[in-house]
């Protein structure tokens, strides 16, 4: 029998450190920025002659250091990754002032070239450019330290949150699971064996990590075995339809962000009807986007009134999603004519 997670984690030294990796194209482009936005505020403080001139120097400038200090942080990332994040910022920290200073002087050297300057003039500049560093540094330096322990404490507690949720497992599921089972070991004991196979890979899932990673298929596999389940007590009630042959089922996402909606489809939607309903999945991969959408029917009026706490599920898998893929990730409620409509979406590219 297949398992139902595989691991897919980072390295935990990378992703303990606070610095991003400057080898990112992205980041790049964001330094880039960063610096020529510098070189615009140094010549509109001074009162050069010649703006332009003076403008196009102190980009060249800035860039020569920004890019530099860039490309030290991108190879020296392994290394720092291995000592605490308080060592790391003050080696990064030396690491920016040293190539400040080497990148000044080598441009204080070439400027010597075709204008003989003075030693005071060469300290003065060294000076000016190193206190600058100084500041600067320590002031990106404690943005990327305060970022990331943000970050830490909001997955901290998306992780926290899905934990309770996987703990959260209704009692009575358990036990009309249980006592469907014993039923059809005296009727249909090959039906009773899968039943709780089922069952016993649903609550491994359950058990696992928050951080876990799963194929799209695995996750997929997961929700068929809960709904095989719930249809050993409501019988003809509940009907489902798939239509996800389009899904890519390699694609890794968060564990358990399937089930639980269905659960809330199969909770809110199916049981409170004498006569059942039908759900439908259908999922769909255009462009660089994955979308699964699930509908189900409406309960009939008053029953949202006891039933309420199911926007809990939908938070804490929001939140998972985003984690993992960003912005570009979510989950979308709204209301059909005859029911209840809820999209998870997420980017079609692998994680990092």
């Amino acid at each position: 029998m297949r398992k139902a997670t595989d691991r897919y984690q980072l390295d935990p030294r990378q992703d303990a450190l606070f610095l991003p990796s400057f080898c990112e194209i992205r980041l790049v482009f964001a330094v880039v920025v960063i610096a020529e936005l510098l070189a615009f505020v140094l010549v509109l403080a001074g009162d050069a002659r010649d703006p332009w001139s003076e403008l196009g120097l102190t980009s060249l400038f800035l860039q020569w250091i920004a890019l530099s200090s860039a490309a030290i942080l991108c190879l020296a990332r392994p290394l720092l990754a291995r000592v605490s994040n308080s060592a790391a910022a003050l080696t990064a920290y030396l690491l920016l002032l040293l190539t400040t200073a080497l990148v000044s002087e080598l441009g204080y050297r070439l400027g010597d070239l075709l204008q003989r300057g003075s030693s005071a003039e060469h300290a003065g500049f060294l000076f000016r450019n190193l206190a600058i560093s100084v500041i600067l540094s320590a002031l990106v330096l404690r943005y990327l330290y305060v970022r990331h322990q943000w970050g830490q404490q909001m997955e901290a507690e998306a992780q926290a949150r899905v934990q309770a949720l996987q703990a959260r497992i209704r009692p009575h599921f358990l036990f009309n699971s249980l006592n469907s089972i014993a039923a059809l070991t005296r009727t249909d004991a090959q039906r009773a064996e899968l039943a709780v196979q089922d069952l016993a890979d649903l609550f491994r899932v359950s058990l696992c990590e928050a951080s876990e990673r799963v194929t799209l298929e695995q996750e997929l596999e997961v929700a068929e075995r809960y709904l095989r389940l719930e249809s050993l007590r409501l019988g003809e009630r509940l009907q489902v339809d798939w239509a996800i042959d389009r899904l890519p089922r390699k694609r890794l996402v968060p564990s358990l962000i399937l089930q639980p909606l269905l659960e809330n489809a199969v909770y809110h939607g199916i049981e409170p009807l004498p006569a059942g309903g039908r759900i439908s999945v259908a999922g769909n991969a255009e462009g660089h986007r994955i979308s699964i959408c699930i509908r189900n029917p409406r309960g009939p009026a008053g029953a949202a009134e006891h039933r309420a706490g199911h926007q809990i599920a939908l938070e804490n898998i929001r939140l998972r999603l985003q984690l993992a893929f960003g912005a570009q990730a979510g989950v979308a409620l709204r209301e059909i004519a005859d029911g209840f409509e809820t999209t998870l979406y997420f980017p079609r590219e692998k994680l990092r």
